[in-house]
């Protein structure tokens, strides 16, 4: 596939000078208060930000223009955190746990079936439960009831008996549904994240800071993330000490690597103390989880999004999400791992199910030239495993960057999972289909969608017709956005030392991406496995490995001495006990021709 290739917006050298100014006197503030740095034995932050310039301009296209916004980014602070009850109906809701409470009603903690959902649930109510035995937690069945808040659901909590229901990563557009609970003497806590809907439910309170007129700053926590501010109001209600609910501070950084959610404001605070809590004092449940994972001395959102994240996906996308949230609240670590091994198998059902729907997924487009001209993709499948037409859809993506939704049959309905490319929104293409859509809910980037089988060629159309409208030939021509080039002599474990401090990334914190041009490769090339490209570049501090996931087609570009451009990550790879310096190349463009 060829890209193109964009370079973020650089700063001007005013900017640049005008940070490193500003650093320069901070260094020299620093060094007459501290003896460490009089003596020679404490390099600052401040000086390993000069002596990498290039260093300055990553920070610049961050808006990180200040002596003070780079502290907050490099160490983030605890006390960072906003105060819960700037969130509107917290107070309400904390009132109403606290009389559930005082009361001994039971509560029933609900929420969805992913990653988000089921960390959330285990926040919630395994801080409660140490309140309130009367506590219980329920997640959907995919299958039989579907995303977000269901009748059944409903009617398992009235039926036994629970009085307060807490619904966490779901029930923002939940309207008739919350009226029938509310017709049958349940109330309910919506903790949501989702892009509410024109009316809101009448719950007995609604915590979502994308809610019209909430004042809460920060509009961008997992769902999780706002269980965590839940619990963080209550414990402040009651005047807890605060390290009852940092200890679930690593669930809630898992909720925020797997559900992609923005990496910068509060979530940068809630992910840098949730990395080091599952590095220092983990979840009994997470260390169950990693020990399918790779060892490692120190675990990065990486090692979440590919290690953790799948096998808590995998409980609910092949059985009952339940599964998950055993092992994220249990306490003996032996049964932890036995529920871990359970979900590790699940996951591996869950990866041939993918390859082999995928793999059918492609043959209907290349068996079908004319969707090839279409601006999207949407397709349907009879016995497709609904638990994976999410990754489906993201594979598809990946592939022909296209807005891609697939469908898998079950009871009569087409329920689908919808995944989009940079700088179209999905979710509301899927809203402007109307009647066509019977129910559907989601992100910008990531959405699901309920429509009958009769009306799917309808909808195709109609959305291939809104995609249509909305983009142009090259928006579907993917794109390697670099942040700034660089030259291999500028390369060195200082520099790889700083990129390291910017993590962890994710949306609105990305990996850096570098440019280089005229490389050219040493003796040391081959293919790996049929696919991969392996190269040693040459530079002027000896070769730099390099690898190319998926890239083997580009060996005609870089053999026999040619020299060719390339955009990469740098990143560290360790191997037989060494560790070196790597480039992952993202895309690579031949100088010849």
């Amino acid at each position: 596939m060829e890209f193109r290739w964009h370079p973020k917006s650089l700063p001007n050298t005013d900017e640049i000078e005008l940070l490193a100014e500003a650093l320069r006197e901070h260094q020299a503030s620093a060094s007459g208060n501290s003896a460490a740095a009089a003596n020679g034995k404490a390099t600052s932050l401040s000086q390993q930000l000069l002596a990498n310039p290039k260093m300055l301009s990553i920070l610049l296209q961050r808006d990180i223009n200040t002596v003070e916004k780079a502290k907050q980014f490099f160490k983030p602070s605890i006390d960072g955190l906003h105060d819960p009850f700037l969130m509107s109906d917290m107070d309400i809701a904390i009132q109403r746990i606290s009389q559930a409470i005082t009361n001994k009603e039971g509560i029933i903690v609900y929420g969805d079936y992913d990653v988000d959902g089921t960390t959330a649930v285990s926040i919630v109510y395994d801080y409660f439960k140490s309140f309130n035995p009367f506590m219980d937690y329920y997640i959907p069945d995919r299958y039989k009831e579907g995303y977000g808040i269901s009748q059944i659901g409903l009617e398992y909590a009235i039926n036994n008996g629970y009085k307060l229901m807490i619904a966490l990563d779901c029930g923002i557009r939940s309207n008739d549904l919350i009226d029938f609970a509310n017709a049958n003497g349940l109330d309910v806590i919506i903790c949501d994240h989702h892009l509410p809907g024109e009316t809101l439910p009448k719950a007995t309170a609604i915590l979502n800071p994308k809610k019209a007129n909430c004042p809460y700053p920060y509009k961008e926590l997992s769902g999780a993330g706002i269980g965590f501010k839940l619990i963080q109001a209550y414990n402040e209600k009651q005047g807890l000490k605060p390290d009852q609910i940092y200890d679930y501070l690593d669930l809630v950084a898992v909720s925020i690597a797997s559900d992609l959610v923005d990496i910068r404001g509060e979530n940068r605070i809630l992910a840098y103390y949730g990395l080091k809590k599952l590095n220092e004092h983990p979840n009994i449940g997470l260390q169950a989880l990693l020990t399918e994972h790779p060892k490692k001395a120190e675990y990065s959102f990486t090692d979440i999004i590919f290690g953790i994240g799948p096998r808590i996906n995998a409980a609910g996308r092949i059985s009952d999400a339940k599964a998950a949230v055993k092992v994220l609240i249990e306490k003996d670590y032996n049964s932890a791992l036995k529920h871990a091994k359970e979900l590790n198998a699940r996951n591996i059902e869950r990866k041939e199910l993918d390859t082999d729907i995928t793999r059918d997924a492609i043959s209907i487009l290349e068996n079908n030239p004319s969707l090839n001209e279409h601006y999207s993709i949407v397709l349907r499948g009879t016995d497709w495993h609904k638990g994976v037409i999410g990754i489906v859809a993201s594979r598809l993506v990946e592939q022909y960057n296209k807005p891609s939704i697939v469908f898998s049959l079950n009871h009569g309905l087409l329920t689908g999972s919808a995944r989009s490319i940079k700088g179209f929104d999905i979710h509301e293409a899927i809203g402007k289909c109307g009647d066509l859509v019977d129910q559907f809910g989601g992100h910008k980037y990531a959405a699901g969608l309920t429509i009958k089988e009769e009306n799917f060629e309808a909808f195709a159309s109609t959305f291939e017709n809104i995609v249509k409208s909305s983009l142009t030939e090259e928006d579907l021509i993917p794109e390697v956005e670099y942040d700034i080039e660089l030259d291999l002599s500028e390369i060195n474990q200082d520099f790889m030392n700083l990129l390291k401090r910017l993590s962890p990334f994710g949306p609105g914190n990305s990996v850096p991406v570098f440019r280089t041009n005229g490389l050219k490769a040493g003796n040391s090339l081959r293919i790996l496995k049929d696919k991969h490209l392996k190269i040693q570049v040459v530079s002027p501090r000896g070769p730099i490995d390099s690898i190319g996931f998926g890239m083997a087609e580009h060996m005609m570009n870089v053999n026999n001495g040619k020299t060719f451009n390339a955009c990469y990550n740098l990143e560290e790879n360790t191997y037989n006990g060494r560790t070196n310096l790597q480039l992952r190349l993202q895309d690579i463009k031949s100088n010849e021709g």
